[in-house]
């Protein structure tokens, strides 16, 4: 029997592929043990439990920025986080470590190297993480979801999809979709997201401009967002939604996305075929417009950025592109010959092979 350490967390981007390969090493291996390790803080400490799996708590702590008491105080608290997961591996056999950034994947590094055992890195983002920078150093592989992905040794290998965005067949489930958010299946459907918080000038854009978009010939499918504020109009051919729980059937009913350009976003997308219009989030350090520039280039996406996203933007770039049925065939041929379904696969394959090299 094999046992998996799984190492990372913090956000839903590390999490969701974590997840993703646990997920699809627990259906080849049921009997494996999985085990994920993470922080009492991070998302990991509500979603892997409620996932099936058994946590591991490692201490969260931050590399220093500056120098301040907390960068005093950091290689005793890094010393004794890596002290911990040794004790880990060793108490649990692990075979082989995953990590994929965050908190809980350098401790885990470190660890896995003092104690003799493989392990892989999965970077999400075109833009690495310090953790994975670090990782991929000593790693037995390295894995990113982005050509370009400046990793040593990095090897395309894509992102672990959630087995139901994976396996998804759009047109089988086109009707099923469009009875669920009450929109007509034979006509086409323009799916808008901004993520579970919402994105307000992606709103704000829609607000002004969804009669127009109607008056196309398009239907809209607007998930605002928990927080947004923003109105249900129920106009006909308009559905708008705060949250989904079930995205594989907002996108079998797609016919082109506006969304955000998280690399599970971007991964999802291009995994599934779909034309698509990203708008980065402005904020952090740029890796959104990283991981929206392989589909910008392949010509499965074109980028709008956040501070232009109004309701003319919508008018001037948006309505003619829907428009162009030549150009949106075009945009989702290129998506789905620059996406794959084959991440959590890939991954699991890296595993493997860091094992076998033992």
């Amino acid at each position: 029997m094999t046992t998996y350490l799984l190492a990372g967390g913090g956000t839903a981007g590390h999490v969701n592929p974590l997840l993703a390969v646990a997920d699809g090493l627990r259906e080849r291996e049921p009997d494996a043990e999985i085990l994920v390790l993470g922080t009492a803080e991070g998302l990991e400490a509500r979603l892997v439990p409620a996932r099936g799996y058994e946590l591991l708590i490692v201490e969260k702590v931050p590399f220093p920025r500056r120098p301040n008491g907390a960068a005093l105080r950091f290689p005793v608290r890094f010393s004794r986080a890596v002290k911990r997961v040794r004790g880990y591996i060793r108490d649990r056999g692990v075979d082989v470590v995953l990590g994929v950034g965050g908190y809980a994947s350098t401790p885990a590094y470190v660890a896995a190297r003092r104690e003799r055992v493989p392990f892989v890195v999965h970077e999400a983002n075109a833009r690495p993480g310090l953790a994975n920078i670090l990782g991929a150093r000593r790693a037995h592989g390295v894995g990113i979801t982005f050509p370009g992905t400046p990793l040593k040794r990095g090897e395309v290998v894509g992102m672990p999809l959630r087995p139901e965005i994976a396996g998804l067949d759009r047109a089988a489930l086109r009707a099923e979709a469009a009875a669920e958010f009450g929109l007509d299946a034979g006509r086409p459907v323009l799916l808008v997201f901004g993520g579970s918080l919402g994105a307000l000038h992606i709103n704000d854009a829609i607000a002004g401009s969804w009669r127009d978009v109607l008056a196309a010939g398009w239907q809209l499918l607007h998930v605002t967002g928990e927080r947004s504020e923003h109105e249900d109009p129920r106009a006909a051919g308009y559905a708008v939604r705060r949250y989904v729980d079930r995205m594989d059937l907002a996108f079998a009913l797609a016919d082109v996305v506006l969304a955000r350009a998280g690399a599970s976003t971007v991964s999802e997308i291009s995994a599934l075929g779909i034309p698509a219009i990203y708008v980065p989030y402005a904020v952090g350090n740029g890796e959104q417009r990283l991981n929206a520039a392989s589909s910008v280039d392949a010509g499965a996406a074109i980028l709008i950025d956040d501070a232009e996203m109004t309701a003319e933007a919508v008018r001037d770039r948006v309505l003619p592109l829907l428009a162009d049925d030549e150009r949106v065939a075009a945009m989702a041929a290129a998506a789905d010959s620059s996406g794959t379904r084959q991440g959590t696969a890939n991954v699991i394959r890296m595993l493997d092979e860091a094992r076998a090299a033992r």
